[in-house]
């Protein structure tokens, strides 16, 4: 039988580091997913799926992530229930996280949570104003290699010239992305 579950997506809030009794570290998080396709009305949904992480990952990822993160998580996928204090049956399905990556550079995270500090301009995590796909921001590397970013999303060559029919060359703005728009 099979139980794997790979998620890429942006945490929702940061990463929520416990202890048990017997010292143990655990975190807890939601991660959200942008669906493949759009609504009627044209937007983008994502869904929020919870995660655990367990011992020395679990800090590892509270360390170096938080709120925004671009990150990947595989796992298996758990399903528990309990009897919470007004005696109702409580049922929870979460990914309990084997292994992950994270998926944007230092610079490119500190620099999203200092913008964060300063404006938030929507609250869904992704970035854009209809919640539709990831934003496309300089020095990106969407394949999460170890190989310097030469700030050209698709990894080619780049011109340290713009060239003149860029509408976008010298602006500064992101550009918004959707998964329709990337070639794998």
């Amino acid at each position: 039988m099979i139980n794997r579950v790979v998620l890429v997506g942006r945490l929702t809030r940061d990463v929520e580091l416990r202890y048990t009794t017997s010292g143990a570290a655990v975190g807890t998080f939601s991660l959200a997913v942008n669906r493949q396709f759009t609504n009627a009305s044209g937007e983008r949904e994502a869904d929020f799926i919870n995660a655990v992480i367990w011992r020395k990952s679990a800090e590892n990822f509270a360390q170096f992530t938080s709120k925004g993160s671009l990150v990947a998580v595989e796992g298996r996928l758990q399903t528990r229930n309990y009897e919470n204090q007004q005696g109702q049956r409580i049922y929870v399905t979460e990914v309990v996280v084997d292994n992950f990556s994270l998926l944007e550079s230092r610079a490119e995270s500190e620099s999203r949570r200092s913008s964060q500090g300063a404006t938030q301009t929507n609250n869904n995590g992704f970035g854009g104003n209809n919640g539709g796909g990831f934003n496309a921001q300089p020095s990106s590397n969407p394949f999460g290699s170890a190989e310097p970013s030469n700030g050209n999303v698709f990894g080619g060559a780049q011109s340290s010239a713009a060239p003149t029919n860029d509408p976008f060359a010298g602006q500064g703005q992101e550009v918004s992305l959707s998964d329709d728009d990337l070639p794998f």
